[in-house]
């Protein structure tokens, strides 16, 4: 009789973006602007989705403080880093 090996499937996770992942979105796009890696004609369309995400950021930022800020600094997740 052989023996058959079973292997479990891996988990599947869901795909996920997190605050941190959007700084270094938006810190990507500086830079790369930063040294010129866009044609003129680019630069409004990236300068809008760097400040669309810097927006979002600043905002998830400031609400994730003000909870902290509300539960006395305990257990709140507060994202370091800037953009």
């Amino acid at each position: 009789m052989s023996e058959q090996e079973t292997t479990a499937a891996p988990e599947a996770t869901s795909p996920s973006v997190t605050v941190n992942d959007l700084v270094n979105i938006y810190n990507i796009i500086d830079l790369a602007s930063k040294r010129g890696a866009f044609q003129a004609n680019e630069l409004s369309s990236v300068g809008a989705v760097a400040n669309k995400v810097k927006e979002f950021v600043d905002h998830v930022q400031a609400a994730q403080e003000a909870a902290a800020a509300e539960q006395g600094g305990e257990n709140a997740e507060v994202t370091e880093g800037g953009a």
